[in-house]
């Protein structure tokens, strides 16, 4: 049995709905898997040249992790991969194998495992639950932690809005930008984080995208980032004179998120600009929100 994997990228955060919101981009992964003695994996694209062709691989071991939650025993599987999703750049890309390890598992074992207990395992695996619960479900998600696993809930996004996607060539790690983080903030600063989440999500939904401008702000983590992006300010304010409604930080960064009413082509010939101009090469293009999230079809 084969099993035909397609997975999206992600950008967590959206401004202030830290380790909260996550939105699936029509970027994807795809993995075929089928059962095998011991592991080999095959990699195109994206990190072609470093990532593990081994059991050590991230979505080999999504694969023997669904095994193990279903009771059944793991003795190995052959994996080829082409990736798409730029790793270290704030996209998601870990998320995205670990879930198309997980639902490959799943599917070759004829999907015992729910997606929720999918997304419990994957937010485990990965360490917070934002990407790995946009990866699964799609659209737009707002995920919480709980002590019995994890909530979460797909919205549907305007598609009148348009999300442009700059990719530095520069990468950044994820514990990194944790790193910088402060244990504790002022009340003021995690009340103006929940003003903001609130009307993040209500300006979404309600169709409203000019509330976007206020409701995209932050002060829980892109302020303390800047120390790693300090070109952050500067590209994202060239995002918003060329017409985007907000730009903020994709997860961990480096890679930059903007939102706008309409075309975003201007938008991402603006970003590239402000980004050369800081001495940094990247590329900005346009992507559709994926709202199928993770999917598995038997070959």
């Amino acid at each position: 049995m084969r099993v035909h994997v397609r997975v999206p990228a992600t950008s967590a955060n959206l401004g202030p709905g830290f380790d909260a919101l996550g939105l699936a981009l029509a970027l994807h992964n795809e993995v075929v898997a089928e059962e095998g003695q011991g592991v080999s994996v095959r990699i195109e694209g994206e990190g072609a040249d470093r990532l593990a062709r081994d059991g050590d691989n991230i979505v080999a071991r999504g694969v023997r992790l669904a095994y193990e939650a279903a009771g059944r025993a793991f003795k190995g599987c052959a994996l080829a991969c082409v990736n798409r999703i730029p790793a270290a750049r704030g996209l998601g890309s870990s998320a995205a194998a670990w879930v198309a390890g997980l639902v490959a598992g799943n599917a070759l074992l004829g999907a015992p495992l729910s997606r929720d207990a999918l997304l419990d395992l994957a937010a485990r695996a990965e360490g917070h639950p934002d990407n790995v619960a946009a990866a699964i479900f799609g659209g737009l998600t707002v995920s919480c932690t709980t002590p019995e696993g994890v909530t979460a809930v797909a919205l549907p996004v305007p598609e009148s809005l348009a999300w442009v996607v700059l990719v530095p060539e520069v990468t950044s790690a994820t514990a990194e930008a944790r790193a910088l983080l402060p244990r504790s903030v002022p009340r003021e600063d995690a009340v103006f984080n929940v003003q903001r989440v609130a009307l993040l999500l209500a300006s979404l939904q309600a169709a409203r995208p000019a509330a976007l401008t206020t409701a995209l702000e932050d002060r829980l983590h892109q302020p303390y980032r800047l120390k790693l992006f300090p070109w952050m300010s500067e590209v994202a304010a060239a995002a918003r004179a060329a017409g985007a409604l907000g730009c903020v930080l994709s997860g961990a960064g480096p890679s930059l998120l903007a939102v706008v009413a309409g075309d975003g082509a201007a938008v991402a010939r603006a970003l590239e600009v402000a980004l050369r101009k800081a001495g940094i090469q990247g590329t900005a293009r346009a992507l559709d929100v994926d709202s199928a999230g993770a999917t598995s079809q038997l070959l």
